[in-house]
């Protein structure tokens, strides 16, 4: 089994900075693509971010410029750092990650969220 437990969230004021974190433990043999997804109240869960094997990064259109995506391999965590942040930043972060286990199987797997809440 594996756990992805996401931790940073929190309230900050606009053009305000977080980072957040998202930490795989269990039986993982090696971390394949690991992302950022977010959903704010009444709206559909949304990607924000992606990090391949291969270190190649996607970002949604609206938070190129703002956001990064890493990843420590030897760790299997997988960083957000979110700069600039408006209001409309405001939802709760979901780390996402395919994961080829110990029995060498590729599985998804989601954390349990974060809150982040951007207001003055």
């Amino acid at each position: 089994q594996v756990q992805l437990v996401e931790s940073g969230g929190g309230l900050v004021q606009p053009g305000g900075s977080l980072r957040l974190s998202c930490a795989a433990s269990g039986s993982i043999f090696r971390p394949l693509t690991m992302a950022w997804y977010r959903q704010a109240p009444g709206k559909e869960r949304e990607l924000v971010a992606t990090s391949s094997s291969g270190d190649t990064t996607n970002y949604a259109d609206s938070v190129k410029g703002r956001f990064a995506i890493s990843r420590d391999n030897a760790r299997n965590t997988v960083y957000l750092q979110m700069n600039s942040l408006k209001p409309e930043d405001t939802a709760v972060y979901y780390c996402n990650a395919r994961i080829v286990g110990s029995d060498l199987k590729s599985k998804l797997y989601w954390g349990q969220g974060t809150q982040v809440t951007v207001s003055s």
